[in-house]
């Protein structure tokens, strides 16, 4: 957790330097990715809001997608990924919006991905999306993993002026 708490760190000045807002759309990561910015002191300047989208009535619940919006997407994808960086942007007003999904171990998600899948995406001024594969079957270092691919592209963005 020490090394999401310094990458959140990086965020929180940036955002704060750049008066911008992030919400966050975190499935396998558990929550790790809102953990990291919120430990930072001044959060509220920034983090508007985020939930762990676990599940399809999670998705229902929190971000109002109704099944037909993710008709024909697997959920583990850079499209649904895509999908979720965008709503959670839209949803709370925020500059960037972040998301995470995939398969945190040890068995994989049941569509097919293997443990350590994860795909990230990230909306705002600029949209990119990737998929992170560590290889492994280690739950939690696959979570702290997917949490710091997320902390790293906002480092990424919120790093250009």
């Amino acid at each position: 957790m020490q090394q999401l708490n310094q990458q959140a760190a990086v965020v929180g000045d940036a955002l704060k330097r750049r008066k911008e807002t992030v919400a966050v759309a975190e499935s396998s990561s558990g929550g790790l990715v809102s953990a990291a910015l919120l430990s930072v002191a001044g959060a509220s300047a920034y983090y508007l809001g985020g939930g762990v989208i676990y599940t399809g009535k999670a998705r229902m619940s929190l971000l109002d997608l109704p099944r037909e919006a993710v008709a024909g997407m697997r959920s583990a994808s850079e499209p649904y990924a895509m999908l979720l960086a965008r709503t959670v942007r839209e949803r709370f007003g925020a500059t960037w919006g972040v998301s995470e999904t995939g398969a945190a171990g040890p068995n994989g998600n049941g569509y097919g991905d293997a443990s350590g899948h994860s795909c990230i995406a990230i909306s705002g001024p600029v949209e990119f999306v990737m998929t992170l594969e560590t290889g492994s079957d280690d739950r939690v270092a696959n979570m702290e993993a997917f949490a710091a691919g997320v902390l790293d592209l906002l480092v990424r963005v919120t790093a250009e002026d």
